[in-house]
């Protein structure tokens, strides 16, 4: 075969292989919009990786050593110890038991109630008014609201005390009771977070379809039918993550327990360890009573996989990424 065979059939064969079409300037510029999103997103991706990840990896590190703040010598590797040890701790044990009573409280009315209000601003108003005012408690510091109703459930001066003496009852120290200062924490809990978690449930309500509602009226379906059958089917995925975001929050509770079982003098957890939390007992072995930062820091990366796997199974029973609407 001549050169010029050679030549042609090369020519031939780079004719039978198509060309890519030519790209325009604007997918040209979507190709390399991941470079613009990159420095756009790299500022939050440093403060993930300063101030989550690694504090993470450190206290996962941590949790498997004798360390101390009072000590000057090096944290010394013991191993799984702090975890073994775990097991056997009663107070531990205990402080899981309050916390789980106060999430189940909380989520339970905190959802209950901020589904209600949802509803009433889908159906009835949707004031700015009504919405800003229900916004007040979740903008107000946490420590405050916790002495704003320290004060307000004192039983000597507190006015909620006041109120039940004038239906005929006796009033009842509510966050020095062993049996009611769960409860009382709880109640205080909800009325901070219902009223943005309102909101959000309200902001889901949007999404669905007006025409639903009117197809349900002219069946005459009731307001109680409608939420049942269009509502709540077609909120999952917004339901869901506020369950999540409550349930996480809900057993990071630190500073309404510290400060309401705690303030003007109480005993911090009490009373007699009533209301001691998990974070209470974590901030406890690390900082006041036994100045263990090691078996504290194992405390806190059970609890880390403990909400981890509460929350994919969650988000895996509600079926967070599915949609009625879809």
């Amino acid at each position: 075969m001549t050169a010029g065979q050679l030549g042609a059939n090369d020519l031939v064969a780079d004719a039978a292989v198509p060309k890519p079409p030519k790209r325009n300037r604007e997918e040209r510029a979507l190709d390399g919009g991941w470079k613009v999103a990159f420095w756009f997103l790299l500022p939050s991706l440093l403060g993930f990786l300063i101030f989550y990840l690694i504090p993470t990896i450190r206290a996962i590190r941590i949790s498997f050593t004798e360390d101390s703040l009072t000590s000057r010598n090096p944290a010394e590797w013991i191993g799984a110890e702090n975890y073994r040890e775990l097991w056997s701790d009663d107070r531990f044990w205990d402080s899981v038991w309050v916390t789980l009573k106060f999430v189940a409280m909380n989520i339970g009315s905190q959802t209950i109630l901020a589904l209600i209000l949802a509803v009433m601003m889908d159906r009835l108003t949707r004031s700015l008014i009504v919405r800003g005012i229900l916004l007040v408690p979740w903008v107000l510091p946490n420590v405050l609201v916790a002495m704003l109703w320290l004060f307000l459930l004192d039983p000597r001066v507190g006015f909620v005390n006041s109120v039940i003496e004038s239906l005929g009852f006796s009033a009842s120290s509510f966050l020095n009771d062993s049996t009611l200062v769960v409860p009382a924490m709880a109640f205080i809990n909800t009325w901070k977070f219902t009223g943005y978690t309102a909101l959000l449930l309200f902001a889901g309500m949007q999404t669905i379809p007006r025409n639903l509602y009117e197809a349900g009226a002219l069946d005459g379906s009731s307001e109680m039918t409608m939420f049942r059958t269009i509502t709540l089917p077609l909120l999952k995925p917004v339901l869901a993550l506020v369950m999540v975001v409550s349930l996480i929050g809900s057993f990071q509770m630190f500073d309404v327990a510290q400060t309401a079982s705690g303030g003007l003098g109480g005993e911090t957890g009490g009373p007699s360890g009533a209301s001691r939390v998990i974070y209470i007992y974590i901030y406890e072995n690390a900082f006041l009573f036994r100045n263990k930062f090691g078996y504290a820091a194992a405390m806190a990366t059970v609890l880390m996989g403990f909400l981890m796997f509460v929350t994919l199974a969650q988000l895996r029973l509600l079926r967070a990424n599915e949609s009625d609407l879809a």
